[in-house]
């Protein structure tokens, strides 16, 4: 039977750590499912789940608390359940791009809460826009929608409630 482990991982950026992390759930004898990594500012950090047998997932557990003094690391780890797919979900990608603003991700992420959509994955950048250095914002999301719910309305609803904060979006199927 195949056990789980959820892992989050923050530190300094630095050459290697990724290949050390790694290294480290191969050498457990586990494997990594999903996972998300990123740079933010000079920090490095990392989402995982981690598979593999019980004994597999005891032997990184402990092997996490040493690389974690090693390597000067805030991981936090926690056994879970493999994700069971929902049935009565569509999935969509979302993207919204605009002016860069406080609270954008919140704005978002209420209008589908209050419509009992589940967002499955997000990512986020702020950038220059490319002549004018305008601060811009870029939000790109997977949600699944009920499939009792009218698309239709849905996606009509939230192209007016963008359009009402002045983003640029598209909700589409996922193929």
């Amino acid at each position: 039977m195949e056990n789980h482990l959820a892992i989050s991982v923050l530190g300094k950026n630095r050459t290697g750590l990724l290949d050390q992390l790694s290294r480290t759930v191969r050498d457990c004898g586990c494997s990594i499912g999903d996972s998300r990594m990123v740079v933010l500012g000079s920090e490095f950090a990392m989402v995982l789940m981690a598979s593999g047998n019980w004994n597999a997932i005891a032997k990184l557990e402990q092997a996490l608390a040493r690389l974690e003094q090693r390597l000067d690391l805030a991981l936090r780890h926690r056994r879970t359940d493999a994700r069971r797919a929902a049935d009565d979900r569509i999935p969509y990608g979302v993207e919204v791009m605009g002016l860069d603003r406080p609270g954008i991700v919140q704005d978002v992420a209420d209008f589908f809460a209050r419509r009992e959509i589940d967002v499955d994955d997000l990512y986020s950048a702020s950038y220059a826009a490319p002549q004018t250095g305008a601060p811009l914002y870029s939000l790109h999301l997977t949600v699944g929608i009920p499939a009792s719910a009218s698309l239709a309305t849905v996606r009509g609803e939230f192209m007016d409630f963008c359009d009402d904060l002045n983003l640029d979006a598209m909700l589409a199927p996922i193929k």
